[in-house]
């Protein structure tokens, strides 16, 4: 491992700690708008149950109406029958079935005004909760378009970081690379960690031996920390050193 690729390697970590910065910034705008959204989440849900039930009053009113309807024909064909018997016991036979198909359609009727009742009433629920919907819409507008105004600029900046770690994680070696992922998969939050001058790790200031610092500072193999197991870089130059290697 060269010391440009442990350079880069600390690049890399670097940006995905951005990233990953970002990324819960971005997070944190969801409960927000679940939030700001939860009156007119609530009222639309209302909503939706009251307009189900007005369909089901509806059909229950056309449904009595059909059934009224067809007690009624029936009755006019008892009717009829009146005209054309033949004995007093027929007549009271068909009497007895016309008072029941009588007393039936009755009760159907009667049940038909009191589902349109609740029709009225339903109804009249829908146009309240249609108000107070469009009421919580317009109040919350603002608001959720702002966060989601800033939730996308966040998205942007992370697509920018993303673009900017493509370009970076192509200046390090795949092997170095993969090995560098493997690690970031389990979790850690530090990977890669440079060397403090006087030769400790950068993450757990455990002291390195020599002749491992050497190889580190020389940018050989790959060496991690035995004691927290980061993958060790040279230490990075002081501000003043950089300055007078540009002079």
């Amino acid at each position: 491992m060269t010391d440009g690729s442990q350079k880069t390697l600390l690049d890399l970590q670097k940006i995905d700690a951005e990233i990953q910065q970002a990324d819960r910034r971005k997070q944190e705008y969801g409960p927000q708008l679940e939030e700001v959204g939860e009156t007119v989440t609530r009222l639309e849900g209302e909503l939706e149950q009251a307009r189900n039930r007005l369909n089901e009053l509806t059909l229950d009113e056309r449904r009595l109406e059909s059934a009224a309807r067809d007690k009624k024909a029936r009755l006019d064909k008892l009717q009829e029958r009146l005209n054309s018997v033949r004995n007093l016991r027929e007549e009271a036979a068909v009497h007895a079935e016309a008072d029941l198909v009588r007393r039936a359609m009755e009760a159907d009727e009667h049940e038909a005004l009191s589902v349109l009742d609740l029709i009225k009433r339903a109804e009249e629920r829908i146009g309240e909760l249609e108000r107070d919907f469009e009421s919580a819409q317009a109040e919350v507008a603002p608001r959720r378009t702002e966060l989601l105004e800033a939730q996308q600029a966040v998205q942007v900046e992370i697509d920018a970081l993303n673009e900017r770690r493509a370009g970076i994680a192509a200046q390090v070696p795949s092997d170095q690379r993969s090995y560098y992922e493997r690690i970031q998969e389990k979790g850690r939050r530090v990977v890669v960690a440079a060397l403090t001058e006087d030769g400790a790790c950068g993450n757990c200031y455990a002291v390195i031996p020599l002749q491992l610092q050497n190889e580190v500072r020389r940018g050989g193999a790959l060496i991690r920390c035995e004691s927290c197991g980061v993958i060790l870089a040279a230490p990075e130059p002081a501000p003043e050193d950089s300055v007078a290697s540009e002079a």
